[in-house]
């Protein structure tokens, strides 16, 4: 989505006001959790929609939630 908005990871972190490693590990998915305000901030800075910047991955486990 970064790409499609001509928006470099320091842009956008100067958007939403979070550090460039918190970026990064959240574009490189080794992040365990995301706040919904952040994902929020995200999703106005690069006029999306969540599901736009996300993907969901069956981890294998058979616990319900």
């Amino acid at each position: 989505m970064m790409a499609k908005r001509k928006m470099s990871l320091n842009e956008l972190s100067e958007k939403v006001g979070l550090t460039l490693s918190n970026l990064s590990i959240l574009k490189t998915g080794k992040a365990k959790a995301i706040r919904l305000s952040t994902l929020e901030s995200i999703c106005q800075a690069l006029n999306c929609q969540p599901g736009d910047i996300l993907e969901y991955v069956d981890n294998g486990l058979d616990n319900p939630l």
